[in-house]
């Protein structure tokens, strides 16, 4: 990332930390500030969240490491990651109408990682997210072994969690990522 990228997307997520004090109460910018800048490696991660349509924030407070976790805070599931299949052995055990890619190996090569079902619980106690969509969550192996995967949402006032074949893929369906910083 450029200098000018780097600044525009600090800035960017500045404003958003700011104008969503309930995800982070008693959380200074100023620390959050200074882990960005001693992690720049996570940047081009925060910004891969961003271009996605993810609009990542600061959820919580410090892990003991001092380290923040960043989480997607999109009200639905990031457009630009949405049809996908589970895992590349879901999508290359599909014949037809294969989807572009698959979630995890997004993922991965943004750098960061699915929320597990706890975090998924715990992001949605700062708003209402998926009231429209659903996102792919980590999957147990036991699971996946079996050919499944799990998907969340919320509806009804309720947080969901569902099975799927981690073949399948929806044009309302995509992940949430989270990178510790």
């Amino acid at each position: 990332m450029k200098a000018e990228q780097r600044e525009a997307l600090i800035d960017t997520l500045k404003l958003r930390f700011k104008q969503n004090l309930h995800r982070h109460p008693g959380v200074d910018w100023a620390d959050v500030h200074g882990r960005l800048q001693d992690n720049p490696d996570k940047l081009r991660s925060l910004h891969e969240m961003e271009r996605t349509g993810g609009e990542p924030d600061v959820i919580g407070a410090a892990d003991d490491g001092g380290a923040y976790l960043f989480c997607d805070c999109v009200a639905e599931s990031p457009q630009g990651r949405r049809s996908l299949c589970y895992d590349a052995e879901a999508l290359n055990s599909r014949k037809q109408n294969k989807p572009q890619d698959n979630a995890i190996d997004m993922a991965a090569v943004m750098g960061v990682s699915l929320l597990t079902e706890a975090q998924y619980r715990e992001l949605q106690q700062f708003g209402e997210f998926d009231t429209k969509t659903s996102s792919w969550v980590s999957t147990p192996p036991d699971i996946r072994r079996l050919g499944g995967a799990l998907f969340c949402d919320r509806r009804f006032g309720k947080v969901f969690v569902y099975h799927n074949g981690a073949e399948s893929y929806y044009a309302a369906r995509g992940f949430r990522g989270s990178v510790s910083v």
